[in-house]
């Protein structure tokens, strides 16, 4: 835990008692501050007094007396229209913070110089955040992960020049974290998202911004125009104390870091071309396929390489990522058939960068539909071999491969694999690929994407029997 000592003696409202809100409260009590704490929902509430968090009904409170807000960051600050919270925080002139905001004050308080590595971006962020520190921990950093990746901020050990924190923050987090001053700041790229939150891309784009704006090193992604826009306005700054570097895994670039022919390189400004320096290679590095997991790794190679890692420790580490649950997570191969979990593809954006990985795909897809559906993915429908619908988007999906692409009805997930399975087992390809990539929320069925890829996982495991068996039948 992360005490949080630059708020001792002081009184602030907390609102939201999810997992960080509650982590957040604690952290607050540790360091000697005095919390009142809500939340709408009766749950959180008991949880928090289970664990020794006072609470208060802040629509009854007197904000006269609190010194700040601490808002978790599900919370909306700003649209569809401001919490109810933070319009009472705004009209007594109190400041709006979240738990990233917290963490940044101690690092400044304690250990201003303390390693602080924040990445953001609209995909992958999350894979490049885990990568991140895979590599420095198999090169023997003493690494502390978490933010909007598994474990909240606060619960992480406190800043200090022994620690590296590896923190991927969400556009959320960096609207409540006004001091964020990383010392390697990663946005990776930009695409419309969240605008509901936001208001506009403009406004989204803005947020994100401010997390490499600030930071000592800004590793910017060049590959589509929100971020190659924010790279040009950084680069223009005089701010002699900030080094700005592009990455790109699209094209070779004339300086900075950049992939080609699955090798990821860095060529320092006025270098010629043959004086590229070659960091990792791609080739074997199962977990990072498509070229949007190359993009992932340049970020990531050009955070060790900022660190002062060597570049075979680099190489190393990206051969043993083992890459994350959920996302394009390779489950077990049967015979000649790859079974893949992409539960967290939950709209066709994030779809997409499965279906471009693989060819010989038997493709289980559906669920709660968002906007727009599949029909963005038909450039890829000449990779798949079938597909099988599961949820509530059934009847639109088939609407939209009718006549194009052969489909099955399953309506459930086991009935799903195990007719992708068995026609995916009869194909004279050498390597058939079954894909769970949904392309859908998952709560018409499971509670989140977590649950629809262990449920797919478990499944998968269990379809040794129930083929042997399907066999011994036919026999």
């Amino acid at each position: 835990m992360t005490p949080v000592s630059t708020f001792k003696g002081k009184t602030v409202a907390l609102f939201g008692l999810g997992g960080s809100g509650l982590s957040t409260a604690k952290a607050l009590i540790a360091g000697g501050a005095i919390v009142r704490a809500w939340d709408d929902g009766e749950a959180g509430r008991l949880k928090a007094v289970e664990q020794g968090v006072a609470l208060e009904d802040l629509a009854r409170a007197d904000w006269s007396c609190f010194d700040a807000l601490i808002l978790s960051p599900g919370v909306p600050l700003t649209h569809p229209e401001p919490h109810w919270t933070a319009q009472r925080a705004r009209a007594a002139g109190v400041e709006i913070i979240g738990d990233i905001e917290l963490f940044c004050r101690e690092r400044a308080a304690r250990a201003p110089g303390a390693p602080f590595i924040a990445i953001t971006g609209t995909n992958g962020k999350s894979t490049t955040t885990a990568l991140i520190a895979h590599i420095l921990r198999q090169a023997g950093r003493d690494v502390q992960l978490g933010g909007n990746i598994g474990v909240p901020i606060l619960d992480l050990a406190p800043p200090s020049e022994e620690h590296i924190h590896v923190i991927e923050c969400s556009s959320f987090q960096i609207d409540l974290a006004p001091s964020l001053k990383p010392s390697i700041g990663v946005l990776i790229n930009l695409t419309p998202d969240h605008i509901d939150r936001h208001g506009t891309i403009e406004n989204y784009a803005a947020v994100k911004e401010r997390l490499v704006a600030a930071a000592d090193v800004a590793l910017l992604g060049v590959d589509d125009n929100f971020t190659h826009a924010i790279g040009a306005r950084l680069s223009g700054r005089a701010l002699s104390e900030q080094r700005v570097l592009p990455v790109s895994a699209r094209r070779v670039l004339d300086w900075g870091f950049y992939v080609d022919q699955e090798a990821i390189f860095y060529r320092g400004q006025g270098k010629a071309p043959e004086e590229a320096e070659l960091i990792a290679k791609l080739t074997g590095a199962r977990a990072l396929r498509g070229a949007h997991n190359a993009q992932n790794a340049a970020f990531a190679c050009a955070v060790a390489w900022e660190c002062g890692l060597e570049d075979d420790e680099i190489a190393a580490g990206i051969l043993s990522f083992p890459g994350l649950p959920h996302r394009m997570e390779e489950i077990t191969k049967i015979e000649r058939v790859l079974f893949i979990n992409d539960s967290k593809a939950t709209n066709a954006d994030a779809a997409e960068k499965a279906l471009q990985s693989f060819t010989e795909i038997y493709w289980i897809l559906g669920g709660k539909s968002k906007e727009g559906g599949i029909e963005p993915l038909r450039p890829y429908f000449p990779r798949i071999r079938k597909a099988y619908l599961i949820g509530a988007a059934s009847d639109d999906f088939a609407r939209t491969l009718e006549g194009i692409l052969p489909y099955e009805r399953c309506k459930t997930l086991d009935v799903a694999i195990t007719s992708a399975a068995l026609d995916a087992l009869g194909s004279a390809a050498p390597e058939s690929v079954v894909l769970l990539s949904p392309a859908c929320a998952s709560y018409d069925q499971f509670v989140n994407f977590e649950m629809r890829g262990n449920a797919f996982r478990n499944l998968v495991n269990g379809l040794p029997a129930i083929l042997a068996a399907r066999r011994g039948e036919a026999r």
